[in-house]
C-alpha cells in the first residue's frame, strides 16, 4: 500500500535448489521508479532457467526501492552492501551467481520477452564467450517519436566477432544491458575493476578481448535502453571522460603484445584528441570557458588540425558564439 512503513530488509536470498543456467544481476543504485518495470521484463522471460541477484549499492532511496522490489522478494535474491559503485555491486553479484552464465541488467533498462532465449541460442550456435544484443533507446533525449526508437548498433555488423583494437577505436560499441557472457572467463581474469568508479564495462570488455576470449554482436534488437537526461551535457562529458580513464590504464597496466602496443598507441592518441575535442564544444555549451579552451587546445596538441587550433582562439574572442553553437547542436 502506498505510503505503507517497511521494516528495513537485510540481504534476502529465497530458497533455492538446483543451479540455474543463467544467473541475472541487477546492480542499483537511484533506480526506485524503475525497478518495477525492470523486474517485469525478467520475469517476463520465455526462458525460464535463470536466478535473478539484486545488488543494493547503498542507494539513498532504499526505502522506496524496498517498497517496490517488494512483491519479488520471494523470487530473488536481494544483496545490500555500502555504497561502492557499480563495479563493486556487479562483483558482489557475481560472487554470488550459480549460474554458468552471467546476464548484466541494469535497474532501469527493459529486456524484451525473448531476450534471453535469443541470447543463449546465439552464444550455443556461435560458441562465443560474450554476446551483446542490440538495443533500442526511449526515455529522456532517446530520438523517441511515436513508437520509433532509434537501434544502438546502427553501424555494427549483422553479426560477428569483435576485438581488442576495434573497442579502443571505438568501431564497436557494447552495451552492458545487452551483455549475456559466460561466467569463469569473467572471474578468471579479476571480474570488475574496484578502482574504476565507472568505465568499468568497457574495461572489462577489452580485459576479456585480450585474454583472447571471443565476444560477439547479435543484431537483433532485444533490449530497450532508458535514456535519463539531467542535463544538457553532463552525461556525455562524463562517458567521454570515463573513456580517458580507461585508456590511462591499458598504457600503464595492460599486457599487450609489442604490435597490439604500438597500434593501441596511435589509436588511443586519436581517439584521445577527439574525445578533446567534443569535450571542449561540452564545455563550451555549458558556458565553461576556461574548461573548452583547455579541452580544445589538448586536442590540439594531440593531433592538430585547422579546425583544432581555431577553435581556443574562438573560444576566447568569441565565447557567447560558441556557446550559441555548441548549445545547438547538442539541444538538437
Amino acid at each position: 500500500m502506498k505510503g505503507q512503513q517497511l521494516a528495513p530488509l537485510t540481504s534476502f536470498m529465497p530458497a533455492t535448489e538446483a543451479a540455474p543456467a543463467v544467473s541475472v544481476i541487477i546492480p542499483a543504485y537511484n533506480i526506485a521508479p524503475y525497478i518495477a518495470e525492470t523486474l517485469a521484463s525478467v520475469f517476463a522471460q520465455t526462458f525460464t532457467d535463470y536466478e535473478v541477484i539484486v545488488v543494493n549499492d547503498g542507494s539513498p532511496d532504499t526505502e522506496e526501492f524496498e517498497r517496490a522490489i517488494q512483491p519479488y522478494l520471494d523470487t530473488i535474491v536481494y544483496l545490500k552492501q555500502d555504497n561502492g559503485g557499480a563495479s563493486a555491486a556487479r562483483n558482489r553479484g557475481l560472487q554470488a551467481a550459480r549460474g554458468g552464465f552471467v546476464a548484466f541488467l541494469d535497474g532501469d533498462d527493459v529486456w524484451l520477452p525473448g531476450y534471453l532465449e535469443e541470447q543463449m541460442r546465439f552464444m550455443q550456435e556461435q560458441g562465443c564467450d560474450l554476446a551483446c544484443a542490440d538495443a533500442m533507446f526511449f526515455g529522456e533525449g532517446s530520438f523517441e517519436s511515436g513508437t520509433y526508437m532509434k537501434a544502438w548498433m546502427d553501424d555494427a555488423p549483422a553479426s560477428g566477432d569483435f576485438t581488442f583494437l576495434e573497442l579502443v577505436d571505438a568501431k564497436r560499441s557494447v552495451i552492458t544491458s545487452g551483455v549475456v557472457a559466460r561466467r569463469q572467463p569473467i572471474v578468471e581474469i579479476g571480474m570488475f575493476d574496484k578502482e574504476l568508479r565507472r568505465a568499468q564495462d568497457f574495461d572489462l570488455w577489452l580485459r576479456l578481448a585480450v585474454a583472447g576470449h571471443r565476444l560477439s554482436f547479435q543484431r537483433k534488437a532485444l533490449l530497450k535502453y532508458r535514456c535519463r537526461t539531467d542535463s544538457l551535457s553532463g552525461g556525455v562529458i562524463n562517458s567521454h571522460r570515463r573513456e580517458l580513464a580507461v585508456f590511462d590504464k591499458i598504457e600503464q597496466r595492460y599486457e599487450l603484445s609489442p604490435e597490439e602496443r604500438a597500434r593501441a598507441a596511435e589509436i588511443i592518441c586519436r581517439r584521445r584528441a577527439l574525445l578533446q575535442f567534443e569535450l571542449g564544444k561540452l564545455y563550451s555549451a555549458r558556458g565553461d570557458f576556461a574548461a573548452a579552451h583547455a579541452a580544445f587546445a589538448e586536442a590540439n596538441r594531440l593531433e592538430p588540425t585547422l579546425k583544432r587550433r581555431i577553435a581556443p582562439f574562438l573560444t576566447r574572442l568569441a565565447p557567447r558564439t560558441m556557446r550559441a553553437i555548441c548549445a545547438r547542436r547538442y539541444h538538437q
